[in-house]
């Protein structure tokens, strides 16, 4: 910022800058007489030019300096502001360091506890795999088990029983257990279940429970079925309350005593309308024989309904009919109903030809045998 001013800049005498600037002329002669000393007023006069100079370069110099010490002392008050941020910043980043530092080794230690958690989830894993396909063959056998018995037991209702439909929901059961299984390997196992079970479907369905709860209702009305001649005539007044006994040895005693004996002496010889031809007489007694009798011929019925006897199921039937038509009193009412349901059970055809389930139980085996060799 020092300024450096040339003495050209300085406005110098007129005199000076006459002589300097003129041209040079031609000598003029010399005066006559030089004075000794020059007069006072021309020196004062060639000095306070260059005092004033002075002076004025002195200021210029002082407000230099003046103007570059404030500038020195902004420049180090801005450089310690600066110094004491920086250490500030420093200080602020040694503790971000250290923090991180502390960060970076709890997660060092957090990244070793993974790596051995990692470390023992995969050998949990590996046993966990065994597990599983130790669990997928022994569900796959149990599975095998559950279809096998439900085959089974539908071949034997088939079989024994001739029961339609407890083997058409087994079958049904088996293959919804295939179906929510849904394991490809049984496919063709399943397909041969349904075909079965379209056969089964399409065969004529006998109501056999219905058909059992007739026959014992019919074998339980037998009991109370009304004969067509009973071992009494049948009382048909009707029951009043028996009087006081009159004082004994009056004359009303006489007299009831007498219509008493009367009334026994009617009950010996008994007079009925028979509407039959040749109507059965029993010994006294023999009706309970009779009924027994009935009993076991519908239970014959029975059986054979289950064996799907077709002749033995309608002989017996037809039997038990006609003795109770022939024994019984066909006005009542229940023997009405029980000739009726006789009637019915007794034209319903039971001999069908069930097929059975040998194709199934075959492609289990089959399975079975292709599962262990696998």
């Amino acid at each position: 910022m020092n300024d450096e001013i040339s003495p050209q800049a300085l406005s110098l005498p007129p005199e000076a800058a006459t002589s300097s600037t003129a041209p040079a002329a031609e000598p003029s002669p010399p005066p006559a007489t030089t004075p000794a000393n020059p007069p006072l007023g021309s020196g004062k006069s060639s000095f306070i030019p260059w005092l004033i100079v002075t002076l004025l370069a002195l200021g210029l110099a002082g407000w230099q300096w003046m103007e570059t010490r404030n500038r020195l002392d902004e420049t180090q008050q801005e450089v310690a502001r600066r110094l004491t941020e920086n250490d500030a910043a420093t200080s602020e980043s040694r503790t971000l360091a250290k923090q991180a530092q502390e960060q970076l080794s709890a997660l060092q230690g957090k990244l070793n506890e993974l790596e051995g958690r990692l470390a023992e989830s995969k050998s949990q894993q590996e046993v966990l795999g065994n597990l599983y396909q130790n669990l997928a063959r022994s569900s796959e056998e149990s599975i095998l088990t559950e279809i096998e018995q439900g085959v089974t037991l539908a071949s034997q209702q088939l079989q024994l029983a001739g029961n339609i439909q407890v083997a058409i929901l087994a079958l049904e059961s088996a293959d919804m257990r295939l179906a929510d299984n849904g394991q490809p390997q049984f496919i063709n196992l399943r397909k041969v279940l349904t075909h079965d079970l379209e056969r089964l479907r399409a065969l004529p369905q006998l109501d056999l429970p219905g058909m059992y709860l007739r026959l014992e209702n019919v074998i339980d009305a037998i009991d109370t079925l009304p004969l067509a001649l009973a071992d009494r005539p049948r009382d048909e007044s009707p029951i009043t309350m028996p009087p006081e006994p009159p004082p004994l040895f009056s004359l009303e005693y006489w007299q009831a005593l007498a219509n008493d004996f009367w009334q026994e002496l009617r009950g010996l010889v008994r007079i009925e309308r028979i509407d039959r031809v040749e109507p059965p007489m029993l010994p006294p007694g023999q009706n309970f024989f009779l009924r027994e009798n009935l009993k076991l011929r519908l239970l014959n019925a029975r059986l054979a309904l289950f064996a799907r006897d077709q002749v033995t199921y309608r002989n017996e039937l037809r039997q038990t009919q006609a003795w109770i038509e022939r024994y019984f009193d066909g006005k009542g009412k229940s023997v009405q109903n029980s000739l009726q349901a006789l009637e019915q059970l007794a034209t319903t055809e039971i001999s069908t030809e069930l097929p059975n389930l040998n194709e199934s139980l075959s492609a289990i085996k089959r399975f079975r045998a292709e599962k262990e060799q696998r």
